[in-house]
């Protein structure tokens, strides 16, 4: 897929037509879109090497940052991308880039610093991404096994309006899912009730049957254990997700 540029046109269309169509059409149309010899993610990564290394700190350089973090670049890679490159480039013009870095990445870093001071008020851990549930999360939630045997506990953590799609647990006999608080504070929602507010502490028991769903705040991460209740034939049904309207709905009856 052609990447597609203006700003060359957009500057100095009318001044350089001719180096405004080399720019958007040739360096962009086409080498930046050469994506089957090398990935838009790792020409990003050149190019701000290569920029870093001539000292070329400017608009230029924040739209190549940008266009790396967009084009997957991590704040971790980043960082370590800066570092490395400054013992060849020069450590003054890795001092220089990363003031400029930590801006573009900032919502990232304020993520993490979110996701520490969590992580700091339980003495479970937060885990790896749930990537094997994901399809059924609205944002990013995590899952840490407490136990495997005899009753399965999992810490699941949800970042700030993470939430899980409505839901519901099936068995012949026994089966649901009790969930006890652990950290942060978050919501839990019966079909065709309010939802209520959870804070560390507070223990919901679900049955088998009921619809529901339960995820964090909008402005605060969450955790809780999720027991699974030992059953017959256990299964849980997958529903719709619960979207950003009847989210802010159902966070708004207890604000």
């Amino acid at each position: 897929m052609a990447v597609k540029q203006t700003a060359g046109r957009d500057s100095l269309g009318e001044f350089a037509p001719k180096f405004a169509e080399l720019n958007d059409d040739v360096l962009f149309g086409q080498v930046w879109s050469r994506e089957d010899k090398l990935s838009l993610r790792d020409r990003s990564l050149v190019t701000v090497v290569c920029l870093m290394a001539q000292g070329l700190v400017d608009a230029s350089f924040q739209y190549h940052l940008t266009t790396a973090k967009n084009n997957g670049i991590t704040r971790t890679e980043i960082a370590e991308i800066l570092t490395h490159a400054a013992f060849y480039a020069g450590w003054p013009k890795a001092w220089a880039a990363f003031r400029m870095a930590k801006e573009v990445w900032a919502d990232e870093e304020q993520a993490s610093d979110g996701k520490t001071a969590h992580q700091n008020q339980m003495v479970f851990p937060i885990g790896q991404p749930n990537d094997a549930y994901a399809q059924y999360f609205v944002g990013q939630s995590y899952l840490a096994p407490v136990s495997t045997e005899q009753v399965g506990i999992f810490n699941v953590t949800f970042e700030p309006g993470c939430r899980n799609n409505w839901h519901v647990h099936h068995a012949d006999q026994g089966g649901g899912q009790i969930l006890v608080c652990v950290a942060g504070r978050g919501y839990y929602q019966e079909w065709g009730k309010p939802a209520v507010e959870l804070h560390p502490g507070d223990t919901v028991n679900i049955p088998v049957g009921v619809k529901h769903w339960h995820g964090a705040a909008p402005d605060s991460w969450f955790s809780h254990l999720a027991v699974e209740v030992p059953g017959e034939n256990g299964s849980n049904e997958w529903l719709e997700a619960v979207d950003d309207a009847a989210y802010a709905a159902a966070c708004g009856h207890n604000a």
